[in-house]
């Protein structure tokens, strides 16, 4: 019999490259008893330790960075006789799951750790484990005397009785069952008298001729166990799916008994049908939204594939929609996940409503949707279907006492006129719906060559880009800045330009956005950062003198990169201060990861720079919130300065702005001034510093150096009552 004692001293591996989950591990498994556990962050060395301890069981992570959980089964198999392996596998992967006992794993434990969940199924595996090994002796065994057979029969029978797996004694010539344990009636719903002498065959356990067979190849010298997965038949006629070990077990010659006493087959059962669900969930889960139970965009898109194969060179279309819900952002941010959840449920409900049963709604991810329509050309008309979509979502939904009423961007790709194959039709469609997008909120549109043209465009202008960024075609221009205290030159903005062949200088607002989208944008910034540290260290050499620059950051600087390091190593590389270079970052950017943003922040003023707001009065922070930041100045934004002095609530926001900025002891610089009426009101608002064309326009380096050595200066009148009091002259 399989005792507590054989259990808690069974020999015990855990491999994982995590140290965490090793220590969560062997600190379960010793409190609850076990004596015999090693451990492991180094899977190499597994199947030299196996082949040397012989270890019971080995919890085995599938997922290590020198060796993957998949090769080290692969190193296994060869020191096992067995047809399954002692281990037992740890992932978060559905797909792995699979695998994993496709190559011999008895069993699988999921992500996050479940403590009961961890401990029983190491129990049960032991127990099967160390039964095969009491199934081995007793083989043994029985080549000893009666008495010795006798005794080891009654270890046998307990034993077999006290596992939960099923236990078969065949008679293999007869293919007749001549003992069973209770986990065999339990599984078959039998009493144990009413198995014995019943036929292998009625319980489907294979026919005489099978069994024959597969005596003989049991019988074969060094023959491993014989594994099968068959479906066993229950008293009620319901079918269990098992997994079926075989051993051969030869009788040996006794006293008072012929000899060449017929063999016996031993068969052990493990019900699959748990194992069968959980693979059925898996393969549901790999395959459907698990939200709204709609196929997922992989098998959206094998429908798609066999749809389209069906329907080739028949006189039928395939009508692919993809559709993405309006403003469901500012649903979700307002009455929270759960509540955007169960719209996106109720909506995915409304949608299976409007089509046929034989078409196709699949969920592509987020708020976005899309329709498999099949139809004969003659009865194409994709248009009736988007009415019934926009009609079903202008029924308001009920979220919980709110009532909330949407709209949706269609776009429309029909094969095979628009494409031959799933993957572009699937493209067409969504370029068609950022095209409905783009045109305002409850729109559809249809896919055309024009918009492809459009998409092309924008891809050979990122190829570009980085061929740009390659051959060094990017530069810098310089925007000067002038305080007006004095009137002097408070130093400049730094302005990307593109020197892009046969086409001449480009300005950052026709890339910059393909900057972002492609994530050029963090390679370019260090770039600009280091040629602004360059010019700087050119400057000082020369004879210019020392120049302030002010460089724009891009908010994925912030998280794709390690800001601080870029900046000094910059500052090293040309041997500038820092006290002559500045940042500027947007609202936005300030405020995606406050956290991680005032921490990069602080690193920046502890080297010495100085830090600005950039186009602020545009996002969503409030002066009152910038206290948390360790900033330095604001720069209003062009928007508020243009009509300063002709829209009294741009003037308001502006003189506001001004004000608490100062009641923060932060510089406020103004930008886009380009006439001397709004010069007046920004001065008499007590504005520290301007930047704009009234001053000068972007110049080269070299036309900024020319500029500095004339010492030109921007001439300020004194402030009076009126604006000509408070005009400015330029003077050399």
């Amino acid at each position: 019999m399989i005792s507590q004692h054989d259990i808690h001293h069974a020999r015990i591996l855990i491999v994982d490259d995590q140290p965490v989950n090793v220590e969560f591990l062997q600190y379960l498994l010793q409190s609850s008893g076990y004596q015999s556990v090693s451990a492991t962050t180094d899977p190499r060395v597994v199947a030299g330790w196996h082949a040397a301890q012989h270890y019971d069981l080995i919890i085995l992570d599938l997922q290590m960075p020198e060796m993957s959980g998949f090769e080290v089964m692969a190193a296994l198999k060869p020191l096992e006789t067995e047809a399954w392996l002692p281990v037992l596998v740890v992932t978060a992967q559905p797909d792995h799951k699979i695998r994993a006992l496709e190559m011999g794993a008895r069993d699988f434990l999921s992500k996050p750790f479940e403590p009961m969940e961890v401990l029983t199924r190491i129990r049960n595996l032991l127990e099967v484990r160390l039964l095969h090994r009491e199934v081995r002796r007793y083989n043994a065994g029985l080549e000893q005397t009666v008495r010795e057979r006798t005794a080891t029969l009654q270890r046998f029978r307990s034993a077999m009785d006290a596992t939960a797996d099923a236990i078969f004694l065949l008679d293999a010539s007869r293919a007749e069952l001549l003992d069973v344990n209770q986990g065999a009636c339990r599984m078959l719903a039998y009493h144990a008298e009413e198995l014995v002498g019943l036929s292998a065959s009625r319980l489907g356990l294979g026919s005489p001729v099978a069994l024959r067979a597969l005596t003989a190849q049991l019988g074969l010298e060094g023959a491993p166990a014989v594994l099968q997965e068959l479906e066993l038949m229950r008293s009620d006629l319901v079918a269990v799916p098992v997994e079926l070990s075989w051993q051969r077990m030869a009788q040996p010659d006794l006293p008072g008994q012929p000899a060449g006493q017929p063999d016996l087959l031993l068969g052990v059962a493990r019900d699959l049908s748990e194992r069968r669900l959980a693979s059925e969930q898996l393969q549901r889960m790999a395959h459907y939204d698990s939200l709204t139970g709609l196929p997922n965009r992989t098998l959206f898109f094998r429908t798609l594939e066999a749809t389209i194969a069906l329907v080739a060179g028949q006189a039928s279309c395939v009508v692919v929609m993809f559709i993405a819900l309006d403003r469901f952002k500012s649903v979700n941010d307002t009455l929270g996940s759960r509540q955007g959840d169960e719209l996106l449920r109720q909506f995915s409900t409304r949608l299976v409503q409007c089509v046929r049963l034989r078409d196709t709604v699949g969920r592509m991810g987020g708020d976005e949707f899309a329709l498999i329509l099949s139809v004969p050309r003659e009865q194409l008309d994709p248009v009736q279907t988007v009415h019934e979509v926009r009609a079903t979502l202008r029924r308001p939904f009920e979220l919980d006492g709110h009532h909330a009423e949407l709209s949706a961007s269609i776009g429309i790709a029909i094969y095979p006129d628009d494409a031959a194959d799933a993957q572009t039709l699937v493209q067409y469609a969504d370029i068609a719906m950022e095209r409905a997008r783009q045109t305002g909120r409850d729109g559809f549109r249809f896919y055309t060559a024009g918009m492809n043209a459009q998409v092309a465009a924008r891809l050979d202008l990122e190829v570009a880009l980085r061929r740009a960024v390659e051959q060094e075609q990017l530069l810098l221009y310089y925007q000067p800045k002038v305080r007006l205290d004095t009137g002097q030159l408070a130093g400049v903005e730094a302005l990307l330009r593109w020197q892009r062949p046969d086409y001449g200088l480009v300005y950052p607002a026709e890339f910059v956005s393909v900057l972002e989208d492609s994530g050029l944008i963090v390679r370019v910034g260090a770039w600009i950062i280091n040629s602004a540290c360059r010019q700087i260290s050119q400057w000082l050499r020369n004879g210019v003198g020392p120049v302030h620059i002010a460089v724009n950051v891009a908010s994925r600087q912030f998280v794709e990169c390690e800001l601080a390091q870029v900046v000094q190593a910059a500052l090293q590389r040309h041997g500038v201060p820092a006290e002559l270079l500045e940042l500027e970052l947007t609202e936005t950017a300030l405020m995606s990861n406050s956290e991680r943003t005032i921490g990069v922040l602080s690193e920046l003023k502890a080297m010495g720079l100085k830090v600005a707001i950039d186009d602020f009065g545009t996002g969503y922070s409030s002066l009152a919130y910038l206290q948390r930041f360790p900033i330095d100045k604001l720069k209003i934004d062009i928007a508020f300065v243009r009509d300063i002095t002709t829209n009294p609530n741009d003037a308001a926001i502006a003189h506001a702005i001004i004000h608490m900025a100062h009641s923060l002891k932060l510089r406020v610089i103004a930008e886009g001034v380009e006439t001397e009426e709004q010069l007046a009101y920004l001065r008499r608002s007590g504005c520290d510093e301007i930047q704009g064309f009234l001053y000068s326009q972007p110049l080269t380096a070299n036309d900024l150096a020319a500029l500095l050595h004339s010492g030109r200066t921007l001439s300020l009148a004194p402030l009076g009552a009126g604006v000509a009091a408070s005009g400015a002259t330029l003077t050399t």
